[in-house]
């Protein structure tokens, strides 16, 4: 290459070549030092690139959210995230008056009462290293201990949960008909009456861990959505109970409190942890509404190039009239144990 043809190739003769997408913009340098602070560490993000950056504005436009009163709030809540240990972050965030609704999963739902009941869930292994995996799980199953992926349960606490249910929750549902005289109760009543249920058991029998997350919901006035309750033992044990009483689910109900809870916000705002159905559940109830939201954001670790749900990207939601068009929004990929307690702690030191 000739000198001539190095400096038309770098500098177009001389001149800065004509640029529409870059803008100066230098990347900088991370810094993390002892005694820094989440959202100080957060902010630093913003210097970096990648998934740093991702992170900076996901705490951003959670900031944002959290701060705007006038945001009625969506947390979606998918996975295990209960039993990873994230139930005092979400509870804590109903509590402190961040969330407006909860849409999540029975399991969540199911271990979170365990919990408030005086169930715990405890730290364990993936697999024994003197064992094949399968060895290791069907040792597990010998011993009466449920793996979820390095957490273990021991099943009698399901037998308390089921008990809890028949005598502290299920009864007094199927002794409050609705006002056709009929024994049928929306999903939002079953997590309501669940989580009055969960705060007198645990204050009564002064169980050490607190009451939980449907017992904040209940106590503050947030309704809690399990769209697919069906697919969990809370699910399962419903059903159960319905076999030889007056008591029945209305799956459509929750729909209408749910709509309207959209329709009257001034602004909406969602934090979607994982996907599947509480993800789409909470973001398809713009679909009926003259609005849509004006905040999002995503934590998860499915790519988009599956084409599931879960990996969907929040323009694709914008597409479809979920999200405003000049919404802000932002997606994290990574553990959501990992990063939602950082993404939470760092808008809440700028809020607070």
């Amino acid at each position: 290459m000739t000198d001539s043809d190095e400096g038309d190739h770098g500098d177009d003769g001389g001149h800065d070549p004509h640029r529409e997408e870059f803008h100066e913009d230098p990347v900088g340098h991370t810094r993390a030092t002892a005694g820094m602070t989440v959202s100080e560490l957060v902010d630093g993000y913003g210097d970096a690139g990648i998934g740093a950056a991702a992170v900076n504005e996901a705490g951003d436009v959670l900031a944002e959210m959290f701060a705007n009163e006038d945001c009625t709030v969506f947390l979606s809540l998918a996975g295990a995230m209960v039993p990873a240990g994230m139930r005092r972050i979400v509870a804590d965030l109903i509590r402190d008056g961040y969330v407006d609704a909860l849409v999540t999963t029975g399991a969540n739902l199911t271990h979170d009462a365990i919990e408030a009941i005086g169930g715990k869930h405890h730290h364990g292994r993936t697999r024994d290293p003197e064992k094949t995996p399968r060895e290791h799980d069907e040792g597990l199953r010998d011993e009466g201990v449920d793996r979820i992926y390095n957490v273990y349960l021991p099943q009698e606490h399901f037998a308390d949960f089921e008990g809890h249910l028949r005598e502290e929750v299920f009864p007094a549902l199927e002794a409050d008909p609705d006002d056709a005289g009929s024994g049928a109760v929306s999903i939002a009543d079953l997590t309501r009456e669940l989580g009055r249920a969960n705060a007198e058991v645990n204050e009564r029998d002064d169980v050490p861990e607190g009451p939980g997350v449907a017992a904040a919901a209940y106590e503050h006035d947030v309704p809690v959505y399990c769209p697919a309750v069906q697919d969990s033992v809370l699910g399962l044990q419903a059903w159960m109970y319905a076999q030889t009483a007056d008591f029945t689910i209305d799956a459509l109900a929750d729909m209408t409190e749910l709509t309207d809870l959209a329709f009257e916000a001034d602004d909406a705002g969602c934090l979607l942890v994982g996907g599947g159905v509480p993800k789409n559940f909470t973001l398809q109830t713009m679909l009926v509404t003259p609005r849509a939201y004006d905040y999002a954001v995503q934590v998860t670790m499915d790519p988009e190039a599956t084409g599931g749900l879960s990996g969907a990207s929040l323009d694709e939601a914008r597409s479809w009239g979920k999200l405003e068009k000049d919404a802000r929004n932002a997606s994290v990929h990574g553990d959501a144990t990992v990063m939602l307690p950082m993404l939470v702690a760092a808008a809440r030191e700028r809020v607070e």
